[in-house]
């Protein structure tokens, strides 16, 4: 990984869990877990119809150095954008690279 690709400034969120009166998990807000300097690369993009509007999907891999503790139940915000993490990837198994594989909330 190149130094001078990871140029945006992310911060990663995890949920804040809390049990309700009847003893649910519900989530009730988001907390930063760290932040982060990354590649955020676009992968595929699709409009489709649902529920009587039209809805936007961008699928986007985000490239970081290797940090433990990063789960898929998380989600990534760069500037006014939020992606939810689908898969974290350790690139072959040797903590130096993460591929966070998200789709982007629209």
């Amino acid at each position: 990984m190149k130094i001078g690709d990871l140029r945006h400034r992310i911060t990663i969120q995890q949920p804040i869990e809390i049990r309700n009166e009847v003893g649910e998990v519900i989530q009730s807000a988001w907390q930063d877990f760290t932040t982060v300097w990354a590649a955020i690369e676009p992968l595929r993009g699709r409009e489709y119809f649902d529920a009587q509007q039209i809805n936007a999907e961008v699928t986007s891999r985000i490239r970081i150095r290797y940090r433990p503790g990063i789960k898929p139940k998380m989600r990534v915000v760069y500037g006014e954008r939020i992606f939810d993490i689908q898969s974290v990837i350790d690139v072959e198994e040797r903590h130096k690279e993460i591929h966070l594989m998200c789709k982007e909330v629209i």
